[in-house]
């Protein structure tokens, strides 16, 4: 495995840490407050949050507004379907859920990036597509999951447009267009929701899920300039187990004994195969993965 992919898949696992500490903060959000009063405090605060480090930088500019117009419309949209799936449903089921991510990412880097797929990633998408529906189980779908996966369609998308800016480009220019450009549609978000549950409370979360979901954004961005979308998205699956286990720190929830073989069938293929088949040709991957039945 080349050096650029290693170093990107451990950004990106590290940055999962903070991804998973975003969801237990919007846990932690009183039952009065809605989804998108909580989303408009979190834009508000994180573009002043960004501001200084922005300033600090000499204020640059971009040249590809509308793509970052693009990603802040349907990323906003997203979260606002993650928030409310976090307000009604178990940390480690919304974040099961939401791990059907990455196999977006890899399907369009592969449709809409050309992107290659190697044997490697062909299986370890295949098995964690397996795991996802073990821990969906489909027959217990609500709106709540379907809101959770619509966002997880829009994470894929926002993280392959990623792809699409030069790498000249400061990270903290994306952080500070996708914060700024997002606050219109929240507006909008809740004016149709109403404003509901404001108070210093809320604003204290607001920031803290920023530190978290900033210093994530900001992995991620360095992450997906490493290397190929399709050979690091895997990584973003190890973000179950840091879900899982803050679930069961502090909410008391647990997986039960399906769900983990489901996430087995997501995070180990994951960790496992593209060392298993680095450096084999695509000929020689059937041959191994007959021989390890075999055995």
């Amino acid at each position: 495995m080349k050096r650029a992919v290693i170093i990107g898949i451990g950004i990106l696992i590290f940055g999962n840490i903070f991804s998973a500490l975003y969801d237990v903060s919007v846990k932690w959000l009183s039952e009065d407050v809605n989804a998108a009063t909580f989303l408009l405090v979190r834009q508000l605060s994180a573009v002043l949050m960004i501001l200084p480090f922005w300033l600090r930088e000499g204020a640059p500019r971009s040249n590809h507004i509308k793509l970052h117009l693009f990603r802040a419309h349907v990323g906003t949209s997203g979260a606002l379907l993650l928030i409310m799936g976090l307000m009604s449903l178990p940390l480690a089921t919304v974040s099961s859920l939401f791990y059907s991510a990455p196999l977006m990412i890899m399907l369009m880097g592969c449709l809409f990036l050309k992107e290659k797929m190697s044997g490697a990633q062909s299986v370890a998408g295949l098995l964690g597509f397996v795991g996802i529906l073990i821990i969906l189980r489909p027959s217990e779908m609500n709106m709540s999951g379907i809101a959770v996966l619509v966002g997880a369609l829009t994470f894929a998308i926002n993280q392959l447009a990623l792809k699409k800016l030069p790498d000249t480009e400061s990270p903290i220019v994306t952080l500070m267009l996708y914060n700024l450009f997002s606050v219109p549609i929240v507006v909008v978000f809740t004016i149709v929701q109403g404003l509901s549950g404001l108070s210093w409370e809320v604003l204290g979360l607001a920031i803290v899920s920023n530190a978290f979901l900033l210093a994530y954004q900001w992995l991620s961005v360095l992450a997906y300039r490493k290397a190929k979308a399709s050979e690091v998205a895997i990584a973003e699956y190890t973000g179950l187990i840091f879900c899982v286990f803050f679930g069961w720190l502090w909410f008391d929830e647990w997986l039960d004994g399906l769900s983990w073989i489901g996430a087995g069938f997501i995070v180990l293929p994951s960790l496992l195969l593209p060392w298993i088949f680095a450096g084999v040709s695509q000929r020689q991957v059937t041959s191994r993965i007959a021989q390890m039945h075999n055995h």
